[in-house]
């Protein structure tokens, strides 16, 4: 049987941090005072280094602008997009703890089908500290849940489940559509609270949104690369999808897990539609060999981390997709030179940890 703890969650205070890409001020924090403030915040602001960006009092944040980017990665700063939400994933490589969430400062605290506030952080961390199943589905869904369990005729050699690597919560109000779905369904808002969380079946891909997100670092973190997005790319809004599909490809070779469901976040903004057509116009074309691309890719028994998963998926990026448009040649090296970046500081960290474990 799946065993349900009734002890309360583990705050994780010590062991998380938020990860928040910005162009503007952040009052958003107010509404999520209750849920965040314990926390320490990794601000990534983007666009003009020179803009102050205001946090509200009581935050305990650190915050990076592109010249820190530049002066703590050098030359390797090419790999961090700019002018993109991408930007976020610089907030991952300086973090030094366990568990990462990251949301979007359009994102606002949902509340749940009895009018109550959705306390998002401490799902997205019920959802990491309880295993995945990706090889055999649950018709209940997380067989973790309180009242639920592995329903008749799951195999008991499976029970155990896997380690969760990803945290994948959904929004009400405003969906995480396309600009052509966009312009097509204007009034569109998503209403409809699903109480479930399931585990992504191995071998099914699935569109990453980067907007409501939490993930283990030490266990998936170097594959958490947003790409080459914004400004001087051919494409935008791709980057969590990105991200996603390796993270899902390198999870299946590893034998980690995804969940996706709960928590739910109220999506407060739609951005325009014909400006997110512009970014999206070669990425909706592209998709349609990307995908095929992901769902065939295959890595060998040498890689045995993350890392190696990783530049190994980036040479088959480089082979296979960069006959598509130069582009994903320039992506495939930025791929290699992210993970140089996140060796180079996180390996220092890393022994510290190590030996501390061990004495």
């Amino acid at each position: 049987m799946a065993e349900v703890s009734s002890k309360p969650i583990p705050l994780l205070k010590d062991e998380l941090d938020i990860v928040i890409p910005t162009i503007r001020n952040l009052e958003f924090l107010e509404m999520w005072r209750p849920f965040l403030q314990p926390y320490h915040l990794i601000i990534v602001q983007d666009g003009d280094p020179s803009k102050v960006i205001k946090v509200p009092e009581g935050f305990d944040y650190e915050l990076y602008n592109r010249n820190d980017i530049n002066r703590i990665l050098g030359p390797k700063a090419s790999c961090i997009s700019f002018k993109d939400s991408a930007c976020r994933c610089f907030g991952y490589l300086v973090s030094k703890k366990k568990y990462i969430y990251t949301i979007d400062d359009d994102c606002f605290v949902a509340k749940d089908p009895s009018g109550r506030d959705i306390n998002a952080l401490e799902q997205h961390i019920k959802n990491l500290l309880t295993p995945s199943t990706p090889h055999f589905f649950n018709t209940l869904y997380d067989p973790y849940r309180e009242g639920a369990d592995f329903v008749r005729g799951y195999p008991f050699s499976l029970r155990e489940g896997v380690p969760t690597a990803v945290s994948h919560g959904l929004w009400l109000n405003i969906p995480d559509y396309d600009a052509p779905t966009q312009l097509v369904k204007p009034r569109e808002r998503n209403t409809r609270y699903v109480d479930a969380v399931l585990t992504i079946p191995k071998g099914t891909l699935f569109p990453m949104c980067g907007m409501n997100l939490a993930f283990d670092r030490e266990l998936i973190g170097p594959a958490m690369y947003f790409g080459l997005m914004g400004d001087g790319q051919p494409i935008g809004r791709y980057d969590d999808m990105w991200a996603g599909w390796c993270v899902k490809v390198i999870s299946d070779h590893l034998d980690l897990g995804v969940k996706t469901g709960l928590p739910y976040i109220w999506h407060s903004k739609a951005s325009n539609p014909f400006v997110n057509l512009k970014k999206e116009y070669k990425g909706i074309f592209w998709q349609e060999e990307i995908i095929p691309f992901f769902q065939k890719a295959t890595l060998s028994k040498d890689a045995t981390t993350v890392q190696k998963s990783y530049v190994e998926l980036s040479l088959q990026v480089k082979e296979k997709l960069g006959p598509i448009d130069p582009y994903f040649v320039k992506l495939a090296d930025a791929m290699v030179t992210w993970i140089e970046a996140w060796d180079e500081l996180n390996t220092a960290s890393e022994a510290k940890h190590a030996n501390g474990v061990a004495a």
